[in-house]
């Protein structure tokens, strides 16, 4: 038997991976209990009413996520190009290259 069997077994954990691993036969899967019933017509309203609140709100923060990630490829893509103007100024620049060639001697 193994150390997971003698833990489980130990605890008294009731689980179909247990039953699996101890030998025995797998049981069916059982739905998980209700801890009532939803009879009432206004609580079940007001439940669905809020889980479409919040499916809006998650749509519409997935929207802002999508517009962000797009505004941070552009801006990025902008520092890219300003990066390789900023370099080639430089290059070209006499200010800079006597700095650069005076310190080298």
């Amino acid at each position: 038997m193994s150390t997971y069997d003698l833990l489980v077994r130990g605890n008294e954990v009731e689980d179909d991976s247990v039953a699996i691993i101890g030998g025995g036969t797998p049981r069916p899967a059982q739905p998980l209990p209700r801890e009532e019933p939803l009879e009432d017509p206004e609580e079940k309203a007001r439940l669905i009413s809020q889980v479409l609140e919040l499916q809006n709100t998650l749509d519409d923060l997935s929207q802002r996520v999508d517009s962000v990630k797009e505004e941070s490829l552009k801006l990025r893509s902008e520092n890219q190009v300003l990066g390789q103007y900023i370099q080639n100024l430089m290059a070209s620049s006499s200010v800079f290259q006597s700095s650069n060639t005076g310190g080298k001697q």
